[in-house]
């Protein structure tokens, strides 16, 4: 009854996290199968028959077929082991059937890494271990009743002795990715900018603070103002939403560095999309990408792993010598509607002399009128661009980029937007940025003859406190989302900022230690070490080298505390039985020793098996101070 008890609360922690992502029957159902067990163990009931328990398994099924509409994948896969595990409960005769239970339950504690590889998931499965190995060394005793501290004890043990085996193995086994490969249907809750921006959008992703990425300069970074992260260019408008239809403009940008170079590595979480990161503006892209003539970095395929990457950017350039027709025509399209705005831009290229002068003019009007940067703008109409510049005048940075961008079109200028982040904060524990999706920004470029594409961020005169010191510093105390609200106690940022350093290092070393990490790190140590065929024999030297120095160990420790007293009572009794005839072989187990000499003595078969249960109790179950004498006194009696 203990054991089952044991068995059921090591599988209701291994599938509680799951739990929030199943269909919301599979809790039931699991919930329904363990209490059905144990109140079958409790009765001395029967197990319920095969016929149902099948159309059990096939209604799941369906039931996991109709919510998935597949039985493959992450999702669905992980719904189908947490049903046939709680059905494989109601199966349970031998000891063979539970250690298949127990077997799947350490399966099902892997699947949670196929939903978050963080160090507190990492610390609550190593407990959902401590507790599978807890029952399984229970179920190894069954005729032993084990209390739950020296059941834990001893299953911590053998953790623990598990520890320098799985550090060998996790550094020198070969590998050809990092940590974990995940399904395809891992990645549909990733976060982070999209291929398209509408009013709200970059909003609402200023509200988690989870990391875009981290940055290490290798030396001064540049300032706040110039933190310019570039992703994702918007070329197409439809009245309500930038994006890009049509495939990036072809070719290869002209593009001059000029003033002071920054180099520096970014290490980029994985977001499900081709799109890297870059410091406005790069020099150079990462292997194995490329770059569009608008100076998208894409990757050859989505980002379902976290990468590292070194680049050297330019925040002063010269970007473009000319554009093509086809270029210059799809820098001006814009759809019908939004007359007011048209007019307004229609004045201002009468009147104005010069394609820079209308985009000060238009930067004057952001700065000078009632313009106000909030997270919570009112809802746009049909017209959205005509409504927020001549009725809310409440937006956030992409309702600024839009509608600048739109000002431009409307007045004969190619423009476009362009979304990334803006800023980063430094961790002053480490040499290294932080970069949240609450830095996420939009903001413009536009075509002048002469300069090419040209930066221009209308967010900066609403709110210059934005770009110059961050998103918290531009927003009323009552608009900040928790993300955003910063702590007044030094020392709960410090523990913030620790705890980062903490997971970038996890990141670094642990999910991201793949064959480049690797390879390199092992060179450190001798170059021959980077190959595989020299892995592999430092991998097989270093197991040999630590087994051989636990057994010496083990030995050496036996020798110095002697000789069992429980063994040494067992030996005479296996002395006095070769004395007839019956010799014990190496390696034969007490239990089937017994056997045989009870078939050669079936006069002496009791106390053979008495003899033998003491001693299989006394030395490999607890020891019960009591046990010892009637072990040693009917070794004494046996009689040949």
């Amino acid at each position: 009854m203990t054991n089952l008890v044991w068995l059921l609360l090591s599988l209701a922690l291994a599938t509680a996290p799951h739990l929030g992502r199943l269909p919301l029957w599979v809790g039931p159902i699991c919930l329904v199968m363990g209490l059905w067990r144990l109140g079958i163990m409790r009765s001395n009931g029967t197990l319920p028959r095969k016929w149902l328990l099948i159309l059990i398994a096939f209604a799941a099924i369906a039931g996991i077929f109709a919510h998935y509409h597949t039985l493959l994948g992450r999702d669905a896969g992980v719904a189908l082991l947490v049903v046939m595990i709680a059905l494989k409960l109601m199966e349970m005769k031998t000891l063979r059937d539970t250690m298949v239970v127990i077997f799947l339950s350490y399966f099902l504690v892997i699947t949670h890494f196929f939903y978050s590889q963080s160090i507190p998931t990492a610390l609550y499965l190593l407990l959902v271990v401590l507790l599978t190995t807890a029952t399984m060394i229970g179920y190894s005793y069954p005729q032993e009743r084990f209390p739950s501290r020296p059941r834990l004890r001893l299953a911590g043990t053998m953790l623990l002795q598990a520890i320098p085996l799985m550090l060998v193995l996790f550094v020198f086994f070969p590998r050809v990715g990092p940590l974990w490969g995940l399904p395809k249907d891992a990645y549909s809750g990733t976060t982070g900018l999209s291929d398209s921006m509408s009013p709200g959008a970059i909003s609402q992703l200023i509200r988690s603070d989870a990391v875009a990425f981290r940055v290490r300069f290798d030396d001064t970074p540049p300032d706040n103002s110039q933190r310019y992260w570039r992703g994702p260019v918007l070329w197409d408008y439809d009245g309500r939403t930038w994006s890009t239809q049509r495939k990036p403009p072809s070719g290869k940008a002209q593009f001059l560095p000029l003033g002071q170079s920054f180099s520096y590595t970014i290490t980029l979480e994985p977001h499900n999309q081709r799109w890297l990161f870059a410091l406005d503006l790069p020099a150079e892209f990462p292997p194995g990408s490329s770059a569009s003539a608008d100076f998208q970095i894409l990757a050859l395929r989505p980002l379902h792993q976290r990468i590292r990457y070194s680049l050297t950017s330019y925040p002063a350039y010269r970007l473009g010598d000319n554009l093509s027709d086809e270029t210059w025509e799809r820098a001006l399209h814009l759809p019908d509607g939004n007359p007011r705005t048209m007019q307004l831009a229609a004045q201002w290229r009468t009147s104005l002399d010069s394609p820079r002068t209308i985009a000060l003019q238009a930067l004057k009007m952001f700065r000078e009128e009632k313009f106000f940067y909030t997270l919570n703008p009112p809802l746009l109409g049909e017209q959205a661009v005509d409504d927020f510049l001549f009725g809310s005048r409440r937006g956030f940075c992409e309702h600024y980029a839009s509608s600048f961008v739109f000002l431009m079109r409307a007045a004969g200028i190619p423009a476009r937007v362009v979304t990334g982040y803006q800023g980063g904060d430094p961790n002053p524990m480490s040499d290294y940025m932080i970069v949240r999706q609450s830095d996420a920004h939009a903001w413009a470029e536009i075509w002048l003859d002469g300069e090419g594409w040209v930066r221009i961020d209308p967010t900066a005169a609403v709110s210059p406190s934005r770009i110059e010191s961050g998103i918290a510093s531009a927003l009323p105390a009552a608009e900040l989302p928790p993300a955003l609200v910063q702590l007044d106690a030094e020392w709960l940022m410090r523990m913030r900022l620790s705890w980062d350093l903490f997971n970038n290092n996890w990141n670094q070393w642990v999910l991201g230690y793949d064959q480049e990490r690797q390879k390199r790190f092992l060179s450190g140590f001798h170059h021959g070490l980077g190959s595989w065929q020299n892995m592999s024999i430092a991998m097989i030297g270093s197991i040999t080298m630590l087994l051989s120095g636990i057994a010496i160990w083990m030995f050496w420790r036996t020798s110095r505390q002697g000789i069992d007293p429980v063994l040494a009572i067992y030996l005479r009794f296996c002395t006095k039985l070769a004395s007839k005839g019956i010799v014990r072989a190496p390696g034969e187990g007490p239990v089937d020793f017994a056997v045989r000499a009870s078939r050669f003595r079936p006069d002496l078969a009791r106390q053979i098996s008495l003899i033998t249960r003491l001693y299989v109790s006394l030395r490999y179950g607890q020891r019960h101070s009591a046990r010892l004498p009637r072990f040693r006194k009917a070794v004494q009696h046996f009689k040949t």
